[in-house]
């Protein structure tokens, strides 16, 4: 028996003790040995019923482009934190652009490889799960970063491509599908 059980095991009667081993919890009261774990949330969804090949075909392109966009959405997000934060200390405009290159060469230099490789379904698919993670459209945090001009550039680039960076992600109604993947994908289900 190791040490830290031993410990817990041999508590009087009337102590209670919490003590960690591994990823659950043993409490002890009196006789008693309690062992406490935490779960991951389970996702219940009916059965996906496709009506036909194509619908099937969008479902796992879906998952696909979920399980390999959505680290990087939340990887961003925490870039941006830190740049918002980084950036609201800085006292002048100047310094807050010299500031902000530097960085955004090395964003450029972190995500380019793995950008550069990714499908046009898969950019979109960042696009909006960069909506569900910072409550902004894409257009939006060009133009909170870069500034509107570079923004009205992209969007007509997007557009030309018959893309919309204004474009908003709706969990409730368009992209419910989308948002089941999530939730799959984040418990560990999928």
């Amino acid at each position: 028996m190791n040490m830290l059980a031993a410990n817990v095991l041999m508590t009087p009667a009337t102590e209670v003790k919490r003590t960690y081993l591994d990823s659950c919890m043993i409490r002890v009261t009196g006789n008693d040995t309690l062992y406490l774990a935490w779960l991951h949330e389970v996702w219940v969804y009916p059965p996906m019923k496709f009506k036909n090949k194509k619908q099937e075909k969008f479902y796992w392109r879906t998952v696909r482009d979920v399980k390999k966009c959505l680290p990087y959405a939340k990887m961003i997000t925490k870039d941006m934190e830190y740049a918002n934060w980084e950036l609201a200390k800085l006292p002048d405009q100047k310094s807050r652009r010299k500031w902000w290159r530097a960085y955004e060469r090395y964003l450029f230099k972190k995500y380019e490889k793995d950008f550069r490789g990714m499908y046009a379904s898969q950019g979109m698919m960042l696009m909006k799960l960069m909506d569900r993670e910072t409550d902004k459209t894409s257009y939006e945090l060009i133009k909170q970063y870069k500034g509107k001009a570079s923004a009205n550039f992209w969007q007509f680039i997007a557009k030309l491509f018959k893309n919309d960076l204004k474009e908003e992600y709706d969990a409730a109604d368009k992209d419910r599908i989308t948002e089941r993947i999530i939730n799959l994908v984040e418990a560990g289900q999928l």
